[in-house]
């Protein structure tokens, strides 16, 4: 059986994967994709004691200083071994690690709230140093700023994870240089840096693509390297943490108006694994036809 032609459209300019939800995250000089998606991405969380939910800078009104913590893992990820322990660096500074006795009042102190890590393993969410309580379900919720083009404004929705992670959608998040070079020329003044849109696969895509070129890919297959294959489900619709400030980037309500105004609001497509593999920055990313 012979494999479909091939066109290529780009290649891998980054790689990116947030071992805590909501927090700032690392490039990878490469990375194991597997059914979960990026090997070790999104496997922490912070719950919120008080109301059972997981946190999430998609409200910034509960959770002002969570973009500001940064989180790395201890070991590299594989996808044969168990997940690794994290360092989190918190906002003024303090280094905590998952191992530590006294992490979870570390992180209630920091995030003003009772809190408690938890972790997502091979289909499992379970607390790093207490138990979870039997049948939990992972429920999070999402503040819609006051913008023209959204379903709701200036209010706070519920939605329910996928089971078994701590993924809003889609497992894995890929992005082109194009758009985000698109939006930059329709709102100069704005920086659309990719940090600000939590990309796992960042595509450098050839010079003559067209304005969003993320969109034609839907309900297509992406192949990626020698051995990566990847659905391509749908668009990311994006939302208020495009606009909150990290490291560098300043507060910008513009970033999102931009995107609604050009794109309906979406900044590249989610994807499904098909095949896993390694993947690596400079690897050949093709449409299969």
């Amino acid at each position: 059986m012979t494999n479909p032609p091939q066109a290529k459209i780009g290649t891998v300019l980054s790689l990116w994967q947030y071992p805590v939800k909501s927090m700032m995250g690392e490039k990878l000089p490469m990375a194991q994709v597997k059914d979960h998606g990026i090997c070790g991405d999104r496997s922490y969380a912070i719950l919120d004691l008080s109301d059972g939910k997981v946190a999430t800078a998609k409200n910034p009104r509960k959770w002002p200083t969570l973009f500001n913590c940064k989180a790395t893992f201890r070991d590299a990820m594989d996808q044969h071994e168990k997940v690794s322990p994290v360092h989190i660096t918190l906002p003024d500074g303090t280094m905590v690690n998952s191992e530590q006795d006294d992490l979870d009042q570390v992180l209630s102190r920091a995030l003003k709230r009772p809190v408690m890590l938890v972790t997502a393993e091979q289909g499992r969410v379970r607390g790093v140093q207490s138990s979870l309580p039997t049948a939990w379900t992972a429920n999070s919720e999402e503040y819609w700023p006051d913008i023209d083009g959204r379903d709701h404004r200036d209010t706070v929705t519920d939605f329910t994870l996928p089971i078994g992670t701590f993924f809003d959608a889609a497992m894995v998040h890929l992005l082109t240089t194009t758009t985000l070079s698109q939006l930059e020329k329709s709102y100069p003044d704005g920086c659309f840096d990719i940090q600000r849109f939590r990309p796992n696969i960042v595509v450098d895509v050839e010079e003559n693509s067209k304005s969003f070129p993320e969109n034609s890919w839907i309900g297509q297959t992406l192949a990626i390297g020698k051995e990566v294959r990847l659905n391509i489900t749908g668009p990311c619709a994006r939302c208020v943490m495009t606009t909150l400030p990290q490291e560098h980037l300043p507060k910008d309500p513009g970033i999102l108006r931009t995107a609604l105004q050009h794109n309906h609001g979406n900044v590249g497509v989610y994807a499904t694994v098909m095949r896993s593999g390694t993947i690596f920055p400079d690897d050949q990313v093709r449409l299969e036809t």
